[in-house]
């Protein structure tokens, strides 16, 4: 695995691609997207307001839902979610509330590394976004996850 370059929240039209799913889920379209991608409703660390995130679910499991940080500890809402942990969720069609829990490298590098095999192309992408270059081994995803930050979203 080599870094490649870091990469920085996208700005401009960029952004407002990444944000064109928070209109799908405004118009009530949200489970067309599946259960793949997650509606955050988080609280603004400086300005105490409401703020939405489209983000992936790279794992569920019995504990909750599980995203990664693509744009590292400095994107918005990752550190939203740091600051107060309490938020909402919409996975298609169901919404429940929930509090954001970081998982530490090891636990994130294990969830990469079952991720990258299971969804190849978007592990590629995934990579890629973040400025990372991976031959497609379990060894450099496993790098990869060690090196993002990784939240699960535990219900209640």
């Amino acid at each position: 695995m080599e870094i490649v370059r870091r990469p920085d929240p996208p700005t401009g039209l960029r952004r407002r691609l990444w944000r064109l799913p928070i209109l799908l889920y405004r118009l009530g379209l949200g489970p067309l997207l599946g259960g793949r991608v997650m509606l955050l409703t988080h609280t603004g660390r400086v300005s105490g307001l409401p703020r939405r995130a489209v983000i992936e679910v790279v794992q569920r499991d019995g504990q909750g839902y599980v995203a990664a940080s693509g744009f590292g500890p400095k994107a918005d809402w990752y550190r939203n979610v740091m600051a107060t942990p309490q938020v909402s969720l919409q996975v298609g069609g169901h919404r429940f509330r929930a509090t954001a829990v970081p998982l530490e490298p090891g636990e994130g590098a294990d969830i990469m590394a079952r991720y990258a095999p299971r969804h190849p192309a978007a592990a590629r992408r995934l990579c890629r976004i973040m400025g990372f270059a991976v031959d497609g081994g379990v060894d450099d995803y496993r790098e990869v996850g060690s090196r993002i930050p990784f939240v699960r979203f535990v219900s209640g």
